[in-house]
Parts: structure tokens; C-alpha cells; sequence
């Protein structure tokens, strides 16, 4: 995981508070899964962010982050864990910039997770860095499309190196073959993928506050991918 406030700690740094924290982080997630998670038979919606930061915390939902020192959460627990909600309780699960710091081993389970936590017919909403666009961008020797975050380089090459791993930050390259690929052996229905700001599902799930943080990537230049599954409605 990463720290999600902008700031980019060394791995050792994260390792270390890991280390420290994993135990406490484990049992605060499990204490709020018993006790203080929603339902399913709850008649309200249930929504719930992955890895808010500091900036996107979203008023309304359930935001879920690892970092309780400089991100704002209401649950802190690690999602490469169990995710601490009960079956069949969640309606809408949204990250924005989060799966791609989860190690690619573990994406089926961490979508499989969300899919057991899921009402019938809930959604997932999932967005990261735009690998298919990097490449088109990078056989188009497009340097600034994929700029200088957050090193510096001349080469488009080094910038390429940068949009992907990031610091070797980034643990997986996002496209939609494979997002689709992970989505249906995680047991949704579909996967269906749309431009930052834009929803293929009714509002009451997406909110305008959602769409609004996404709205600096270009639509149709998108440097992220956006993808919605679906559980089915009947499980």
C-alpha cells in the first residue's frame, strides 16, 4: 500500500510502519467487522471508499485507509486484508489510484473480496493508471502526455518508466484486457469501463462527489482507466 496524501515515502519507511502497525491495524479492522460494520440487512446504501488519502475523503461513505497519521478514515485496516465488512452488506465499493500499489498476486483476491462483501446487483467502481494509453502515448513518443512524475528524465523511455512503476511504487500494469480478465474470475457479471467523471450506473451509487474528483483526467486522453462491475442481482 501506499501513503495516499501525496506524499511518497521510501519503501523502507512503509515497510517499517507495516511492520509496527499490522498487528493493531489487523485487529482494529476485525473489531470494526463485529461490531460496527453495516449489515445486510440494513436498508440504507452502503458506500465505501478504498484508500481515501488526506484529499478524497468522501462525506457519505464509509472511508477505509491504512494510514491513520496523515489520511482521514473512519475504518483503519488494510484492504490486502480481509476487507472488514460482513457478507452481503456493501452496495458500492469505489478506489481511485489504490489497486495498483496492490501486489498483482493478490488482485483476484482483493476483487473476490469486494464481490463476498457486495449486496445482489452492488457495484464496484475501480480506477489506476492507463497502461494501454501509456503505450500508445510512448510508440507515439508522446512526452508530455506521460510527463515527469515524479522523476525527471529526458528520455521517453525514463518517462515511460515513470507512468508504470513509479518508483516501483506500482505493482501492476492496468489495461483493459486484464481488468476485464481479473473482473470475471472474480465473479462479476460485467465489466464495463468509462471515462473519469462519467458513470454507467444510477446516481444513488456514483455521486457527483465521486465524478468530481476524477474530473482532471482527460476524457479523451485519459491517463486513468475507470472500470464498473457488476455482481449479478441474483447472489
Amino acid at each position: 500500500m501506499v501513503f495516499s496524501a501525496g506524499i511518497m515515502l521510501s519503501r523502507k519507511t512503509k515497510a517499517a510502519y507495516f511492520g509496527v502497525m499490522r498487528v493493531p491495524m489487523f485487529l482494529s479492522g476485525r473489531f470494526y467487522r463485529a461490531l460496527l460494520a453495516p449489515r445486510s440487512l440494513n436498508v440504507r446504501t452502503v458506500k465505501v471508499q478504498l484508500g481515501p488519502g488526506q484529499k478524497n475523503y468522501l462525506p457519505g461513505w464509509i472511508n477505509v485507509d491504512a494510514n491513520f497519521v496523515t489520511a482521514r478514515c473512519d475504518v483503519w485496516a488494510n484492504i490486502q486484508d480481509s476487507l472488514p465488512f460482513p457478507d452481503l452488506s456493501v452496495d458500492v465499493f469505489y478506489s481511485h489510484h489504490v489497486i495498483e500499489h496492490i501486489p498483482d498476486r493478490q488482485l483476484v483476491r482483493h476483487f473476490a473480496d469486494m464481490h463476498r462483501c457486495l449486496k445482489p446487483g452492488g457495484l464496484i467502481r475501480i480506477g489506476g493508471p492507463n497502461g494501454d494509453m501509456a503505450m500508445r502515448k510512448y510508440l507515439s513518443e508522446d512526452s508530455e502526455w506521460l510527463g515527469n512524475f515524479p522523476d525527471p528524465h529526458d528520455s521517453i523511455g525514463g518517462k515511460l518508466k515513470n507512468f508504470i512503476l513509479c518508483r516501483n511504487e506500482h505493482l501492476t500494469i492496468l489495461t483493459p484486457s486484464y481488468l476485464r480478465e481479473i473482473a470475471l474470475l472474480s465473479g462479476y457479471e460485467s465489466a464495463i469501463f468509462c471515462t473519469a467523471g462519467q458513470s454507467t450506473t444510477e446516481p444513488d451509487l456514483i455521486d457527483s462527489d465521486v465524478l468530481q474528483q476524477e474530473s482532471w483526467s482527460s476524457p479523451n486522453e485519459p491517463h486513468t482507466i475507470i472500470v464498473e462491475c457488476r455482481k449479478t442481482a441474483d447472489r
